[in-house]
């Protein structure tokens, strides 16, 4: 054992790759979730099961383990685990995530106080801008915050890169603000790797298997460490995070998002993203999509990519897409809508970003008008949740009040006008 390790949330992400990554790194890794039913099961087993689903080659089988797991709503037992970690990394999600923040502040500040060294914490979530967001929830809970300190809103930054147009006013704490140095090393990351829901019928055979694929490469914010970098396989440490956070936004994740859209409106019995892509013109729209996000993601982020690099990253990212093995739905990589059609996301940001550069949007937006008819059931055979209460309230078409309420755009604003235009297809 070389450390030890705690990862709250042990999900997929948080099992099948960060977890893992730390485990087979030598690590003593434990697992903290409210499922009362997976902690008990990992606590039994001491161990779990990974599939790599690999494109045209038989899948390997993983075995990870020894770990454990505590239960993330008794409190005396997580801060037992974080009191003596050397690092921790969070895969919740961000509406979890102030709870889980709350949770780990008895054991920071206990930390801090007997002269322990800060924790390092791995902010492996699916959002913009999350050390600032941890950062003033550490501060509001630890009862250290002052007027000037307000959370991130739930769509991460207010700008987009390169001093994009904002519509909410957010001002982080200041990066490096020393009441917080001392508690925590706060570390950003991309997370790229792709793990599907897993089918009723395995997990029947196993509840704690996991599909997961190849893709191991961990990107983080090489200044967000208090420490040293923790010695793991595919670790890559990076100088500008929020450019690898924005590319795996608008390249990775809205070429996702657009395979499912575009496949399900051409054709809505299509289960698998893979068959998504073997549509006629899918494949082709998707990649023209996903090379427009990275022309301005070039133009954001000059220094970061080579505009070839952000080609080569799409083109990669499609071959990864199309693997059949994987089995990833359309129903997974497009529901909950609200979210994926939200003013900063994947959609609509990628237009404004493309549009405040002056530069074309308009195979983004057709990715984007095709959301607004998505309705892709899981294999139950049930639509998503939030998603039934989406079509509810505006319907299968575009109108003004889904394109303000739910897109975050004025008609008013110059560019958001061109956006609007676009998404309309006008």
């Amino acid at each position: 054992m070389i450390g030890k390790f705690v990862q709250f949330g042990a999900g997929n992400i948080g099992r099948s790759f960060i977890g893992r990554l730390f485990v087979e790194a030598g690590f003593e890794t434990t697992f903290v979730d409210v499922d009362e039913g997976l902690v008990s099961l990992i606590e039994r087993r001491r161990s779990y099961r990974v599939v790599v689903k690999r494109n045209g080659a038989a899948d390997k089988l993983i075995e990870v383990g020894p770990v454990r797991a505590v239960n993330g709503r008794d409190r005396d037992a997580v801060s037992a685990v974080l009191r003596e970690a050397d690092y921790a990394a969070t895969s919740v999600g961000q509406a979890a995530l102030p709870a889980v923040i709350a949770s780990m502040l008895p054991a920071l500040l206990q930390r801090r106080n007997c002269g322990s060294p800060p924790l390092d914490i791995i902010i492996a979530e699916n959002i913009r801008s999350g050390a600032a967001f941890f950062r003033a929830e550490i501060l509001k809970g630890a009862g250290l915050a002052s007027d000037g300190d307000e959370a991130a809103p739930p769509g991460g930054e207010a700008a987009l890169p390169g001093g994009g147009p904002a519509r909410a006013a957010f001002r982080a704490p200041a990066e490096g603000d020393a009441r917080v140095e001392g508690l925590a090393g706060l570390i950003e990351t991309s997370i790229g790797k792709m793990v599907p829901i897993m089918p009723r019928s395995a997990l029947g055979e196993d509840p704690l298997l996991l599909f997961a694929e190849a893709y191991d490469t961990l990107i983080v914010d090489a200044k967000g460490f208090r420490g040293a970098l923790p010695p793991l396989a595919g670790l890559k440490a990076v100088e500008d995070i929020g450019a690898y956070v924005d590319r795996k936004l608008f390249i990775h994740n809205m070429g996702h998002a657009a395979s499912a859209y575009l496949g399900y409106r051409a054709d809505p019995s299509s289960t698998y993203i893979w068959q998504a892509l073997e549509l006629p013109g899918v494949g082709e729209s998707v990649r023209r999509a996903m090379l427009q996000s990275a022309a301005a993601l070039h133009a954001a982020y000059p220094k970061a990519f080579t505009l070839a690099e952000l080609e080569a990253h799409a083109e990669d990212l499609l071959e990864r897409f199309a693997n059949r093995a994987l089995g990833d739905t359309l129903h997974r990589v497009g529901r909950d809508l609200r979210r994926k059609l939200a003013r900063d996301d994947r959609l609509v940001g990628a237009c404004l970003l493309a549009a405040s550069r002056k530069l074309p949007c308009d195979a983004i937006a057709e990715a984007t008008r095709a959301a607004f008819a998505f309705s892709a059931p899981d294999e139950g055979g049930k639509l998503f949740s939030a998603d039934q209460v989406f079509h509810e309230a505006f319907g299968y078409e575009i109108g003004e009040m889904a394109l303000r309420e739910v897109c975050g755009l004025d008609p008013a604003d110059r560019l958001d006008g061109l956006v609007i235009e676009a998404i309309r297809g006008a």
